[in-house]
């Protein structure tokens, strides 16, 4: 699964004022490391995020696939909360599935700085947050999360992510996930409801994916090739 035990940060999409996606991921993990052989080579994702007065809803849903099917799903929902002015906004989260390795359910809550540019071309947030996770060695845990985005040449180009931190247990785990895309709909002569992008996502992680030897305690850098359709 392309996120096992992760808390994947809201993508700051806030200069669209709402999205909706689906994406197809083929994943070259496998091919690039032995000890990841029958590492999942396709993921779909479906992501919604939709502003309103009292804050902003995102939501993701995850899908590993096999020569039998579906081999594992996972979905993240979160939401920012936000009566007053300013950068600062509550967050609270819900993050479970089921894969191929174990995991629990995990909960958040904590606090997110946004920050966007006039033209909103540009932004980033930073969130801190408490992070129960159930039925763990050690439930009590914290998560460090930033995410961005930069879109350039006239929208044609975007560059987004996060970048995570936190504790499980005893181990520290990292995961980013940088996302470049082409979107044909910004592109000379394209019809601009054409809303079909090419890219590619590169999962970098630490402590974070388990390998055919049932351990998850190396760096990985595992890209893809992604096409993505967009509704607006």
């Amino acid at each position: 699964m392309k996120k096992i035990f992760t808390i994947a940060a809201i993508l700051l999409i806030a200069f669209s004022g709402k999205a909706q996606n689906v994406q197809f991921h083929h994943d070259f993990g496998s091919a690039l490391n032995d000890d990841l052989d029958g590492r999942p080579a396709t993921t779909t994702t479906v992501e919604m995020f939709k502003p309103d007065k009292w804050g902003s809803t995102f939501f993701f849903v995850d899908m590993d696939y096999n020569s039998k099917g579906v081999q594992g799903a996972y979905w993240e929902i979160a939401r920012e909360l936000k009566f007053w002015e300013g950068p600062l906004s509550a967050h609270v989260e819900y993050n479970g599935g089921r894969g191929v390795y174990p995991y629990n359910n995990a909960y958040l809550a904590g606090i997110t700085f946004t920050h966007n540019s006039a033209d909103f071309s540009k932004g980033f947030s930073i969130q801190a947050m408490y992070k129960y996770i159930q039925k763990s060695y050690k439930p009590n845990n914290f998560q460090l999360t930033g995410t961005w985005y930069l879109n350039f040449a006239k929208g044609a180009g975007t560059f987004s992510g996060f970048a995570d931190l936190w504790r499980e247990n005893t181990d520290m785990i990292f995961l980013a996930e940088p996302q470049i895309w082409l979107n044909f709909n910004k592109l000379k002569g394209v019809d601009p409801a054409f809303n079909l992008s090419f890219g590619s996502e590169v999962e970098v992680s630490n402590n974070f994916v388990w390998n055919k030897f049932g351990e998850h305690n190396k760096f990985y850098v595992n890209p893809t090739l992604a096409l993505k359709w967009s509704f607006n």
